[in-house]
């Protein structure tokens, strides 16, 4: 019997394993319980405004003169059940989060940069799938949006249910046999669905008021390429084909991938949406499907939408991928990679990177399908799909890589989890994957705004941040830095231009860390479908994976949530080099298409050099450009920005875009500013601090290895202040 091309034998029973997993354990598949796996469950139905301040209001409830440091580890122990309770139960007060850094590598805050679009979803206060049950003195009530069952033979739906319990006494609740012990003033939040049975105490409690029947109809969707498909009913109920997850995006909106796909839906109003990634607008319709009859009990009902190209950047040599996805990563579906292929052809996602990576412990996930497909593109690539599966090398203490183009597996996937030591140095994992032909970029580098080196290295403690890329990156080990993540878009660009003003040279990329097998995460933009940040690089001749990576190495590159974004000095583009005098005048024009962008920026390393607000942008695709001139006083980098607030066409908390630099030299002189390069080496001297102070490591060899790399890169800088 010969293997299935998207699904071969070694990686089919490493799926089996995660499914036993998820069955066992539910969404954390048994994972080391750190803050970041905790709260996994909670966070899906909150977004990360509303979550944050709940954390942060119950540490100031409970120790209100605590230190920042004191603070972040009691956030850590919260229990997030109550956490979520408490954020469903109304606005907290004003005042900034404490929380200032990510939880065990992960934040819990997401950005600080802004907020979705809208904190509660469509329909009512509670999101789809979610109930409360709050446990009185009195007796008991049950909250929650009523959804709506197909008849004849409407199934159970799940449900997650938080259990409120507001007795002064524990209480117990029996769900589906199973009892559940609840602490006064505690919740709990419980997996079931809409037929499972539930008591308090002797008590049943009636979940009838959760669903509603309504006659079953067929739907066919139809756009001629496959797309990505919304459909809803009233309330904001999704409605998916057959076998397809239960998928929400990050302004919970419900969605799943394909072509010329029939689903049952209820003959009742519906919204159908359909859209392609980022360089397509959406279609929409409302339309009430024909239901079921004794006479035509499959006749279906026929939607044909398409959505509208905004630009084509392939035909122009660019093509733009997520270099930081993961098929699984824990989570409440086990993903194969034929979801991964049905939603890079959905979003015409021209690059995809899948990484290998563990999460909180020592296994690593989609090891196995790394292992079978290193090196090669994966089974549904075409000429302009190319499928890759990568790794994310991982160290909480010092930062996060994403490795794309790999010829092999590497030795090592991570360090300093589970007791081990932060050991080796991220250089030695960015040589390794350089050795195997890959390019190497830092990935979510910073998790709020960054104005000083005190705060990269903040209360010291793991977490995820690129706390080591001031010294990869003036060894010239690591091509590029996430500017645009998940997280803070502000903080990581500030210490992108830092590095660059010192005299490194990087490109700018973005990666979504999107994770297949979630289907809602409001805390974090990670069940938003793959490509909703990309980065576009300007590829020589046709797209392989060795063209794109080549054109990242060489920083042909711009990151951006939906804005296609030029830049040109002279004529030339990111990732190239001019050679100026002193005096010299210089012309930059920056081009943009898209509706969201409410600003553009130049800045130099010495600053903004020309801002404003682009003109005539009010269709999908439209077009801004404007040009300014500057006179070469010294050696410089020039870059352009986009922004923009809240869009429906940003998957992200705001508009942003971010071009890789053009260098401008002055007689064979590169940038390298002293205000940078100090601001470097004060990086590395509180960097050497906190290994000494806070590191784990087993012998003092290990902390050679370490102090020896910040010493090779505090000589780089040090010449870089010579004239």
């Amino acid at each position: 019997m010969t293997d299935d091309p998207l699904l071969p034998q070694v990686v089919a029973k490493a799926l089996r394993e995660y499914r036993d997993a998820l069955a066992e354990h539910g969404i954390t598949w048994g994972e080391p319980p750190t803050a970041y796996v905790r709260a996994m469950s909670p966070s899906r139905f909150v977004d990360d405004e509303a979550f944050s301040r709940a954390a942060s209001d119950r540490v100031r409830a409970e120790c209100p003169d605590a230190t920042a440091a004191e603070q972040e580890a009691l956030l850590r122990e919260l229990d997030f059940d109550e956490v979520l309770r408490d954020a469903l139960d109304g606005e907290p007060p004003d005042g900034k989060p404490v929380i200032g850094e990510p939880l065990d590598g992960r934040p819990i805050n997401g950005s600080l940069d802004g907020k979705p679009l809208d904190g509660k979803p469509p329909g009512g206060d509670l999101p789809d799938g979610l109930a409360v049950l709050r446990l009185t003195h009195g007796g008991h009530r049950l909250d929650g949006r009523p959804r709506t069952l197909l008849e004849p033979g409407g199934r159970p739906l799940p449900l997650a249910l938080l259990i409120d319990n507001g007795r002064a006494t524990e209480a117990e609740i029996r769900v589906g046999g199973r009892a559940h012990r609840v602490a006064p003033g505690g919740a709990r939040l419980v997996e079931l669905d809409t037929a499972t049975e539930v008591t308090v105490g002797a008590e049943r409690v009636d979940l009838s008021d959760l669903t509603r029947l309504a006659p079953r109809a067929r739907l066919r969707v139809r756009a001629g390429f496959p797309c990505r498909w919304s459909v809803w009913s009233a309330g904001g109920q999704g409605w998916y084909p057959e076998g397809a997850p239960a998928r929400y995006d990050h302004h919970n909106v419900p969605y799943f991938h394909g072509d010329d796909i029939a689903l049952d839906v209820p003959a009742e109003p519906l919204t159908v949406r359909v859209t392609r990634g980022m360089e397509y607008d959406s279609a929409e319709t409302t339309i009430t499907p024909r239901g079921e009859t004794v006479v035509a009990p499959c006749a279906e009902t026929l939607v044909e939408l398409r959505p509208a190209r905004v630009h084509d950047a392939a035909a122009k040599g660019w093509y733009g991928a997520d270099l930081h996805v993961h098929l699984n990563f824990a989570g409440d579906v086990v993903a194969t990679p034929a979801m991964a292929a049905a939603m890079q052809h959905g979003e015409d996602l021209h690059v995809l990177n899948l990484l290998a990576a563990n999460v909180s412990g020592r296994r690593v996930y989609d090891r196995e399908a790394l292992e079978h497909w290193a090196g090669e593109d994966l089974p549904w690539s075409d000429a302009t799909h190319i499928a890759r599966m990568g790794v994310e090398y991982r160290n909480d203490m010092f930062g996060h890589l994403h490795a794309f183009g790999l010829t092999a597996p590497p030795a090592r996937y991570h360090s300093g989890f589970d007791g081990t030591a932060d050991w080796p140095p991220t250089s030695t994992a960015c040589e390794e994957l350089h050795d195997l032909g890959a390019i190497v970029g830092y990935a979510h580098c910073f998790h709020s705004p960054i104005d000083a080196p005190e705060d990269i290295i903040g209360t010291g403690r793991p977490a995820c941040t690129a706390r080591m890329a001031v010294v990869d990156a003036a060894l010239g080990l690591v091509d590029s830095m996430e500017v645009l993540h998940f997280s803070s878009a502000a903080g990581s660009s500030a210490v992108y231009r830092r590095l660059l003003g010192a005299g490194n040279r990087l490109a700018a990329v973005a990666g979504t860390d999107s994770m297949l097998s979630f289907t809602r995460q409001r805390i974090e933009p990670v069940a938003s479908p793959l490509g909703w940040e990309r980065t576009y690089a300007k590829v020589d001749g046709p797209l392989t994976a060795a063209s794109y990576a080549d054109a990242v190495r060489r920083g042909r590159t711009f990151a951006t949530t939906g804005p296609f974004l030029e830049l040109t000095v002279d004529g030339h583009h990111p990732g190239d080099t001019i050679d100026r005098a002193l005096g010299d005048r210089v012309r930059v024009t920056v081009r943009v298409i898209g509706p969201e962008v409410e600003r553009l920026t130049i800045r130099t390393a010495t600053g903004i050099l020309a801002e404003g607000p682009p003109n005539d942008l009010t269709t999908a695709d439209s077009t801004a450009e404007f040009s300014v001139e500057f006179t070469v006083g010294e050696p410089t980098y020039i870059v352009a920005l986009a922004e923009g607030g809240p869009h429906p066409r940003s998957l992200f908390t705001h508009v942003f875009a971010h071009t890789s630099p053009v260098y401008v030299d002055v007689r064979g002189r590169r940038v390298s500013r002293a205000e940078d390069v100090h601001w470097c080496l004060e990086w590395l001297d509180r960097l050497e601090r906190l290994i000494r102070e806070r590191a784990r490591l087993d012998t003092s060899g290990q902390l050679d290895d370490h102090l020896g790399r910040i010493e090779e890169a505090r000589r780089v800088y040090a010449a870089r202040l010579r004239p």
